[in-house]
């Protein structure tokens, strides 16, 4: 969401100017979700000509923010519409995205990464024209190399993913399922779980906005209107990724894998634009779903550890952490009697006749002074087992 406040701001002005407001009235909406357009608007609700406009470049593809020597988990946060790796996880009152400088120290034994990608939908210098099935596969190829340059590939992941982020993630776990490269299909084999941060599964108004022109905007540029129009509550594709991503989940919960999801939702409008992505979009039903007391920009941006939605997020995935560990245990500890059999094996059990035998070296031993069938039928004699 960085940056896209300041887009709409302009656009609202210049639909405006086109206005008299002496002779219009205060345009209001029914739906509280949506902006409202007010004839004025103070100078503070703008940001600077350096923050209004996107830059031309981002930090793309994964970084590791901590590499954790002896992890059993990765984490990977997944940012949004127009934000980047860094950026979006990053405080006002910090320099350091928050993953970097607040979890190691709560969350042992787990590596800690981000993901960028070109997620501007307005930008005068040009738009990327990747749709998200493209920002998907590249989500998909770049983790699954960089968890091959760690020796990692085996190990458990999680997702953190906000807004668009948690429909790349998405469609990057469904094209990892029955990928033909295998080694590809780890991302699947190994998923674990995924923290949805304001996820618009069923869509956001913020597809409005790609039908309006680049010029309207107040930027003489481009936009991706493919990016934008995903988000539209009809889109058949958005509702084809929700049904088969359910689907997915159903099959691995009844073939008895844990795949943990929680949804979070925004609280609070982004100021002069509402609330990005509405409770009934964010939340998946039948899933754990919180709140965190921020707009759809600042509900991942933590200060502290004392945040209410920091500790909301850290408890799910120190939750996760702790099953992860469990069926790590149960992998490497024998089945039941497994060990007793085990003793068994030395054990030797030979009969060649009558007299004393001596049969089974470093095991039991099996003396037999009868006579008769052996193994068997009736015993005429005595048999001693010593």
């Amino acid at each position: 969401m960085d940056g896209l406040g300041a887009i709409f701001r302009r656009a609202r002005k210049r639909l405006r100017a086109a206005c008299n407001p002496s002779d219009r009235p205060e345009k209001t909406s029914s739906d509280p979700a949506l902006p409202v357009l007010r004839p004025r608007l103070q100078a503070e609700h703008y940001e600077s000509p350096s923050e209004e406009h996107p830059p031309d470049s981002f930090p793309d593809g994964v970084e590791v923010l901590y590499d954790c020597p002896d992890a059993t988990v990765d984490i990977c946060f997944v940012h949004g519409l127009t934000g980047n790796r860094d950026s979006t996880w990053t405080h006002h009152k910090q320099s350091v995205p928050w993953p970097k400088i607040l979890l190691p120290s709560e969350l042992a034994k787990a590596s800690i990464l981000t993901y960028g990608y070109d997620a501007y939908v307005v930008r005068k210098s040009g738009t990327s024209s990747n749709r998200l099935i493209d920002h998907a596969a590249n989500l998909l190829n770049d983790l699954t190399t960089d968890r091959a340059s760690r020796s990692a590939s085996s190990r458990p992941l999680i997702f953190v993913a906000h807004s668009l982020g948690g429909l790349v993630c998405k469609e990057a776990i469904l094209l990892s399922r029955n990928h033909p490269e295998s080694h590809l299909r780890g991302i699947f084999e190994f998923i674990k779980g995924i923290a949805f941060m304001g996820t618009p599964h069923r869509g956001s108004w913020m597809a409005d906005w790609a039908k309006i022109p680049a010029s309207a905007l107040g930027i003489v540029g481009f936009t991706n209107k493919p990016l934008l129009e995903i988000l539209e509550t009809d889109s058949q594709l958005l509702e084809s990724i929700q049904v088969r991503f359910l689907s997915t989940i159903r099959e691995l919960r009844e073939a008895g894998r844990r795949f943990e999801i929680t949804c979070f939702f925004e609280e609070l409008p982004l100021p002069m634009i509402g609330k990005v992505v509405s409770k009934e979009s964010a939340v998946l039903q039948g899933y754990s779903t919180f709140s965190i007391h921020a707009d759809h920009r600042d509900m991942v941006r933590f200060a502290s550890t004392k945040d209410s939605g920091f500790e909301r997020l850290l408890g799910e995935l120190i939750r996760w952490q702790s099953q992860i560990k469990e069926t790590v245990i149960c992998s490497s500890t024998p089945p039941a009697g497994e060990e007793q059999m085990g003793k068994l094996s030395g054990l030797s059990f030979n009969n060649y006749g009558p007299g004393t035998q001596f049969n089974a070296p470093g095991g039991a031993q099996n003396s037999n002074m009868g006579s008769g069938s052996q193994l068997f039928g009736d015993f005429n004699g005595p048999v001693y087992f010593r």
